[in-house]
């Protein structure tokens, strides 16, 4: 725990910092076109610009939460934050390509310090029903992020220029910072002298990075070609030799125990498969109301303030159910309500309109959506240690982001194989809308796992694991949720 912090401000700190970030993965898609023209992109390397911040992002999030552990949280935070701000600044000062596409890097090293800090920061400072309404405003503004960061994409480029999309991030960076001293006190480092898990933190942000790659890099190379192919195997080969360093390390990056718990396991489970659906929705409701409905950027963007209402209403009703009852009586009809809103979007058509085909499943969706992100954090960290909220933290967004990458990248392939050659907006309106299907379906895959969540939350304070060596590996009785 963290003494002598406030606990508003450091609500208010960590969730400004997962605005901008949640903010910075949508804000940038609706000004490519403007990006390509303006710098010289070539088609094929365009997709970089959002691609490598995923990467980089989806890499070093397990890293960047056991790193808070060990070596501060409020260090962690600010380094995360000022990293982020500095990049923001060089990408909207870019004059060719590789600069663009190496500050996207940057910034998603940062955000990959920020978010489990920002989550660890919530988890260590709120308890018992305080610290599921802090986790409900904060994945309130976390969802909300993404969902404006569409509108705020189409804005700036329509109206200040592309160069926006990233500037924009400088004063949002500074308002977080500035709250910093005033709110969260220093954090002393592990007292238990720990070191870093060296070797696994190479084979995971390794393993995880060239995962990621190799999915996002499916677009243009395909899934069963064979440079996919090799990629995702070797991917999966140091992921494998990552399992069997953490069971046998002493100081272990992520340990294994903590995915043996029934709330950490699920709600992992659960953001994974409700990620993939709702990136996915995103981007393909964003190209029907682009290449069907031909709306603009600004008007694009427009049209998902329904959506980040409905997100804010989700998150506000989940917030009061879980603090009366448990996770699991919001995830369940969540899940449901998301899915049958996916799958009402899945009956566009090319005649539709935003009143009649947009609308309404957004209000569904939406508030589905914030009725399972909501209560999901509180899953991932229910009975974890106070030294161990990082890890669960890096842990949990890493299975958004691997999620809502994987999911993307898979529906766009299915929806342009069902397309194929076709250029008619009939046969991109029947792409679309079978991608929207399936992200139903995952919706609904999500809800299954949430019945397997326990009905109610434990009680008792959490305790800190025994450590785990390879000598007492086989003895293990770190207690789990």
């Amino acid at each position: 725990m963290y003494k002598n912090s406030r606990p508003g401000i450091v609500l208010a700190a960590a969730s400004v910092a997962q605005f901008v970030v949640a903010l910075d993965m949508a804000v940038v898609n609706v000004a490519l076109p403007a990006i390509r023209t303006s710098l010289g992109f070539a088609p094929v390397d365009l997709a970089w610009v959002v691609h490598v911040y995923a990467l980089t992002f989806g890499g070093f999030l397990l890293l960047g939460g056991r790193a808070g552990d060990l070596y501060g949280r409020r260090r962690l935070f600010v380094l995360g934050l000022a990293l982020f701000g500095l990049c923001s600044l060089a990408g909207g000062l870019a004059q060719a390509p590789w600069q663009l596409v190496a500050a996207r890097a940057g910034q998603g090293l940062g955000a990959a310090a920020v978010a489990p800090a920002a989550l660890a920061l919530l988890t260590t400072t709120f308890d018992g029903r305080a610290r599921v309404r802090a986790l409900g405003v904060w994945s309130a503004v976390n969802a909300a992020g993404g969902a404006l960061g569409v509108l705020a994409g189409g804005i700036l480029t329509e109206y200040a220029g592309w160069r926006w999309v990233m500037l924009i991030n400088l004063p949002i960076v500074a308002a977080a910072l500035a709250l910093v001293p005033a709110g969260i006190p220093a954090q002393a480092r592990s007292a238990a002298r720990e070191r870093m898990d060296v070797l696994g933190a190479v084979l995971a942000t390794g393993g995880i990075g060239l995962l990621v790659f190799g999915v996002v890099r499916t677009d243009t190379r395909g899934w069963t070609s064979a440079a996919t192919i090799g990629t995702l195997a070797t991917a999966l080969t140091i992921l494998a030799a990552f399992v069997f360093v953490e069971s046998r390390s002493p100081a272990p990056l992520v340990r294994l125990g903590l995915l043996r718990g029934r709330w950490v396991a699920g709600a992992n489970l659960i953001v994974f498969l409700a990620a993939a659906g709702q990136f996915a929705a995103f981007y393909f409701v964003s190209l029907y109301l682009q290449e069907i409905l031909h709306m603009g950027a600004a008007a694009t963007g427009a049209a998902f303030l329904p959506f980040s209402a409905g997100l804010v209403a989700g998150s506000v009703v989940a917030t009061r159910v879980t603090s009366a009852r448990s996770p699991r009586a919001s995830l369940i009809p969540g899940g449901l309500l998301a899915a049958a809103g996916l799958g009402w979007f899945a009956l566009i058509s090319p005649g539709g309109g935003f009143l009649t085909d947009v609308l309404g499943p957004s209000l569904l969706c939406s508030v589905g959506t914030g009725l399972v992100l909501a209560p999901v954090a509180v899953a991932a960290t229910t009975g974890v240690a106070p030294g161990e909220a990082g890890m669960a933290s890096g842990l949990l967004n890493s299975s958004r982001q691997l999620g809502g990458c994987i999911g993307l990248a898979a529906l766009a392939t299915v929806a342009a194989h069902h397309t194929g050659d076709a250029t008619t907006e009939s046969a991109l309106n029947n792409g679309y809308a079978l991608a929207l299907t399936i992200s139903a379906t995952l919706f609904l895959l999500a809800t299954t796992a949430a019945v397997t969540l326990p009905r109610t939350l434990p009680r008792g304070p959490r305790q800190e694991p025994r450590p785990v060596g390879r000598e007492n590996s086989q003895k293990n009785t770190s207690p789990q949720p």
